[in-house]
């Protein structure tokens, strides 16, 4: 079962170190200055592609809830992201988006009535030192309207991981993935229309190729692994995988771009690591103790046998007057 588990948070993990490539994508791939052109092709083609190998349309009630959760997962977060992207330094942009753990283990904690321990608080408040460590630089500028972009991005996806965990999937994890991204996808479309416009100029082969990655692998298979997982785990603990996204996009840019890894990445890198290590690692018997509530899922203690009837664990031996302790001797 533990194998299970660790096969399931490495298989998941993929996910957001896929993320992590989009940045060296974009800035290599990408022609400049149209963070809503990447966007839509980011999202639209996956979501098609997925909904043509599943073949299936939401029903009832899934048509609304498919497009709240395609707007707050993709649509919102990707247009938010790459305005971020653009008025912000990218260390103070990843910072804000390195609290979204925190802001998902505290919703997850209201909504879906998730255990949220100190070890999780701390490793979240860690993460983003780590994050901070790895990206932030001492001239960084704040843009008060990229600023509001970023927390509003990171509010979004946090929102869109919670609901999706709370209303379940009706469906399996590629299916649910094809309708989020084509919501999302036709969302940024029609904002790309009215803020953007069509691109004047031809795309090259090379932007071709990077809109191709980003969709086919670091959008639809991404999005599926990553909804696959958060419907195994608790929101909580996948939303701490997250964290891996700047770790990648570092190491990336230090092995192909030739960029300079510090002592200070380095450390930040490690505290990141060990942030992730103890958020996702399971408790000890020990913590479970520390005046948490027992979940409705846990299960409950074996019952034992008294008296011709059956009695859970923690309830009181009823007892027996000397004729009964009698017959019950004289039974044995």
């Amino acid at each position: 079962m533990l194998s299970n588990r660790r096969l399931l948070l490495a298989v998941t993990a993929l996910a957001p170190a896929l993320w992590g490539t989009t940045y060296l994508t974009t800035t290599a791939l990408l022609p400049p200055d149209r963070p809503l052109l990447a966007a839509t092709l980011r999202a639209l083609p996956a979501g098609l592609l997925l909904l043509l190998i599943c073949r299936r349309l939401p029903v009832g009630a899934w048509w609304w809830k498919s497009w709240l959760l395609g707007v707050l997962n993709i649509g919102a977060f990707f247009a938010l992201l790459f305005v971020a992207a653009y008025r912000l330094p990218g260390g103070v942009a990843a910072i804000v988006g390195g609290l979204q753990p925190l802001v998902i283990a505290l919703l997850a904690s209201r909504v879906l009535h998730e255990r949220l321990t100190k070890r999780v608080l701390v490793a979240g408040a860690t993460g983003v030192l780590g994050v901070a460590l790895i990206v932030l630089q001492a001239q960084a500028r704040l843009d008060p309207f990229g600023l509001l972009a970023a927390v509003g991005g990171t509010v979004a996806m946090a929102c869109g991981i919670v609901l999706a965990k709370k209303w379940g999937q009706p469906a399996p994890p590629l299916t649910t993935t094809a309708w989020q991204l084509v919501t999302g996808g036709l969302t940024l479309l029609a904002v790309l229309l009215i803020v953007e416009g069509l691109p004047t100029e031809p795309l090259t082969a090379t932007n071709l190729a990077g809109y191709a990655y980003l969709s086919v692998v670091g959008t639809a298979f991404a999005y599926v692994v990553w909804f696959r997982g958060l419907a195994r785990l608790p929101a909580g603990t996948t939303a701490f995988l997250g964290l891996l996204s700047p770790v990648v996009a570092i190491l990336l840019g230090w092995g192909l771009a030739g960029e300079v890894l510090g002592v200070w990445q380095v450390l930040g890198i490690v505290v990141v690591l060990a942030s992730i290590a103890a958020a996702v690692g399971r408790p000890r018997a020990s913590a479970c103790r520390g005046g948490h509530l027992p979940h409705a899922t846990d299960v409950p203690p074996r019952a034992r046998r008294y008296g011709g009837r059956t009695r859970s664990a923690g309830e009181p031996v009823p007892r027996l007057d000397r004729r009964e302790r009698a017959g019950n001797t004289h039974a044995t």
